[in-house]
């Protein structure tokens, strides 16, 4: 429901007779007291900063780029893949958008229901991990294959700065503990 209200300071609009008069819609719930007008905090008219106001939307801005670190994964067979890595991507991330070939690996995509992205660290790189694992990821460890002292799983570990030219051997074989 609105209220009509004919203050003088209003814009004015086009009445049926022809006539300009001032109008102002508020709602019900507004208050009116002669020729004042209180109208709720969400109703009443703001003056902004002009600063705050304008804002540049352009395509052409570029965004930072994220920070970037090799790494070197070791498979089985001898070969090894060398991965450009983002700073704050997981393991997981890394070997599946550089198209490494890994038979079965990732196979819950990351939800920590596997153990398939199963991976085996050095002991001083395995120490410089930031995150120490959480008992979930060491239930699933306990169902890899090829489970040694510094596996973890590729994603719960976040790629730092000081991983750039880690060696990371990637287990012969792969145990999805999905069933």
């Amino acid at each position: 429901m609105v209220m009509i209200l004919e203050p003088d300071n209003f814009t004015s609009t086009m009445s049926l007779s022809g006539l300009r008069r001032p109008v102002c819609l508020i709602p019900k719930f507004a208050l009116c007291i002669g020729r004042s007008l209180t109208v709720p905090i969400c109703a009443k008219r703001r003056n902004v900063p002009k600063v705050m106001s304008v804002q540049k939307f352009s395509a052409s801005v570029p965004k930072p780029k994220k920070e970037t670190v090799s790494l070197c994964f070791k498979l089985t067979d001898g070969s090894e893949h060398t991965a450009i890595a983002k700073v704050g991507d997981n393991l997981l991330d890394i070997i599946i958008d550089n198209d490494i070939d890994v038979d079965g690996f990732g196979a819950c995509e990351g939800t920590l229901a596997c153990s398939t992205c199963h991976l085996i660290f050095k002991p001083d790189q395995y120490d410089q991990i930031h995150e120490k694992p959480t008992d979930e990821e060491l239930d699933m460890l306990d169902l890899a294959f090829g489970l040694s002292d510094t596996s973890r799983l590729g994603c719960q570990v976040i790629v730092t700065k000081e991983m750039d030219g880690w060696e990371i051997e990637v287990p012969s074989g792969v145990a999805d503990a999905r069933g």
